[in-house]
């Protein structure tokens, strides 16, 4: 008589997404904290205010140190988290699977890029941090978006369990609009005021990204099974 496989053992993967948006809050929070306490920068709401960018906030002093030993395990935390998205659309046989993947990694890398330069000076170091965090967000945004439509064209995906990426990919949008939008209608100064701001935000939607995704995996139930190939 056959004995029944073992299943493996099964571990919840909402944790990975749930990490992914809190440390990077957390820690650009607390560059911003420790810049504003040694006097680093002025003392504003970043958010309405965009007195500092993030960059500038955690450029300098204790917050550059934590910001750069935090954010380089993120990246790959975020890695994981976009890798493992691959793999869900994959079980369920929907397309953009790979591209999910390579932007996902590539959005990772990104952020890497950014937090590895951030405090160096140069005119080369400052490029490779303004394509860092230009790249980090345009990736993160397309991977969200092929998520999206593979998610529309799945059968077995809940709308209602999408509804809070739709909410942060139509945020993204938005903030992405008003800052092309400042670039034409603001002097130099507010715009580099509201550019600032506008920053911060997307930051916060980031944040939001990983919560929604963590929420979605949550409601599916999604799991890895040690001892098996995959989640």
């Amino acid at each position: 008589m056959d004995r029944p496989r073992p299943e493996g053992l099964a571990i919840p993967a909402w944790w990975l997404p749930a990490l992914s948006a809190a440390l990077p809050f957390v820690v650009s929070h607390l560059a911003w904290a420790l810049s504003l306490h040694a006097q680093l920068i002025p003392a504003c709401n970043p958010y309405l205010d965009g007195c500092v960018s993030i960059s500038r906030a955690a450029r300098h002093g204790a917050g550059n140190d934590l910001f750069r030993l935090v954010m380089l395990p993120a990246a790959a935390l975020q890695a994981a988290c976009w890798w493992t998205a691959a793999g869900r659309l994959t079980r369920r046989g929907l397309v953009h699977a790979g591209k999910v993947a390579v932007l996902g990694v590539a959005a990772a890398v990104f952020l890497a890029l950014y937090a590895n330069f951030l405090g160096s000076e140069g005119d080369v170091y400052r490029l490779l941090r303004r394509y860092g965090v230009t790249g980090y967000f345009a990736c993160s945004y397309l991977s969200l978006l092929l998520v999206l439509h593979a998610d529309a064209q799945s059968s077995i995906v809940v709308p209602a369990r999408d509804g809070a990426l739709r909410v942060v990919a139509a945020g993204f949008l938005l903030t992405g609009l008003a800052a092309v939008v400042s670039g034409y209608v603001a002097d130099a100064a507010t715009h580099d005021r509201i550019e600032n701001a506008l920053e911060w935000q997307l930051g916060l939607w980031l944040t939001a990204l990983f919560g929604a995704m963590a929420w979605q995996w949550w409601r599916e139930g999604l799991h890895w099974r040690l001892g098996t190939r995959g989640p």
